[in-house]
């Protein structure tokens, strides 16, 4: 007797694989900082890999099972050296595409700004980055050489565009109007109604009580203070940005060039000084948490569908 798999069954198993199996994973609670490459740019750079975010009091990201940890991958730039400068990191041999063409980049984010609020402290207007398609050896910056698909973000809505996208067909960030952006009429301030949703949110009180200067409450449509669910996919030539489920841009990869397989995340200062908070160290910083690359179920499906026709022809 022949056991028949249908290809209705055959999906359904594939999209539960792919929503089960990460070909990357990392949740930062154990010290994977060998795994790690640093990238730096022209900037006094810092990564901690196995940082406890929970003594500078944010409180457990939003991907973290029950009962997990408080572990999670710190990012700095520019907090002495005065300069124009960014950093990116990438875990060491990581070649999505080489393996699946289309995938899903999920992790949770925090930007961390220096107070007081809304405008915040001295030098608080950094950009949290994070991207696709990278070799893992070239850091991606604003002002460096791009080699990906990227986006980016302020925290503290101090910039004329607080929402960004990078490729090397836009080096120095697609322009505000330019049609990659979701939001109407490609606007990328915070200050849109298409980000209202984000901001307007207070420190949390155990890191006022650590920082007594983290008073107020952040602008609205600014990203920082609050934890993200990021996710960033790869689908046939697309590449879309979604923050908490909201679309943010889209790049055509036929308009660009990727020189690998790899993804970053990263920290820059856009300004040439660095702030003189002498609490800059503590609080200025992205923070990036439980990280997880999975297959889209068309390219496990894609698979399926072979097998399933290489079973029919063998009957």
């Amino acid at each position: 007797m022949r056991n028949f798999i249908t290809s209705g069954v055959l999906a359904a198993l594939v999209s539960a694989s792919a929503a089960a199996m990460p070909l990357y994973h990392n949740n930062f609670e154990v010290d994977t900082t060998a795994n790690w490459t640093l990238n730096n740019g022209p900037s006094d750079a810092a990564a901690d890999y196995f940082f406890d975010y929970s003594t500078v009091g944010i409180p457990v990201s939003p991907s973290t099972p029950m009962g997990g940890g408080t572990r999670g991958m710190k990012l700095q730039a520019n907090l002495s050296n005065g300069i124009f400068g960014g950093m990116s990191v990438s875990p060491n041999g990581l070649d999505v595409p080489a393996t699946y063409p289309d995938y899903t980049v999920r992790f949770d984010w925090w930007s961390n700004i220096n107070g007081p609020f809304p405008g915040g402290g001295s030098g608080s207007t950094n950009l949290s980055t994070f991207g696709v398609g990278t070799n893992g050896t070239t850091p991606q910056w604003p002002g460096g050489s791009q080699n990906s698909v990227w986006f980016a973000a302020t925290g503290d809505g101090g910039s004329a565009a607080d929402y960004r996208a990078y490729s090397t067909a836009a080096p120095t960030s697609y322009a505000s109007g330019n049609a990659v952006y979701a939001a109407p009429a490609g606007a990328i301030n915070n200050t849109a109604a298409y980000y209202s949703g984000f901001g307007g949110v207070a420190a949390p009180a155990a890191q006022l009580g650590l920082f007594p200067q983290q008073t107020g409450t952040t602008q609205v449509g600014s990203a920082g203070m609050q934890w993200h669910e990021v996710e960033i996919e790869k689908l046939a030539n697309l590449v879309t940005w979604r923050v908490d489920g909201l679309l943010i841009a889209t790049i055509d990869l036929n308009t660009v060039t990727l020189s690998g397989g790899n993804i970053f995340f990263g920290h820059s200062d856009i300004n040439a000084t660095s702030s003189t908070d002498p609490n800059d160290a503590a609080l200025l910083f992205t923070l990036i948490d439980n990280v997880r690359v999975t297959p889209e179920p068309t390219s496990l499906a894609l698979l399926g569908l072979v097998a399933l026709a290489a079973r029919r022809r063998g009957r």
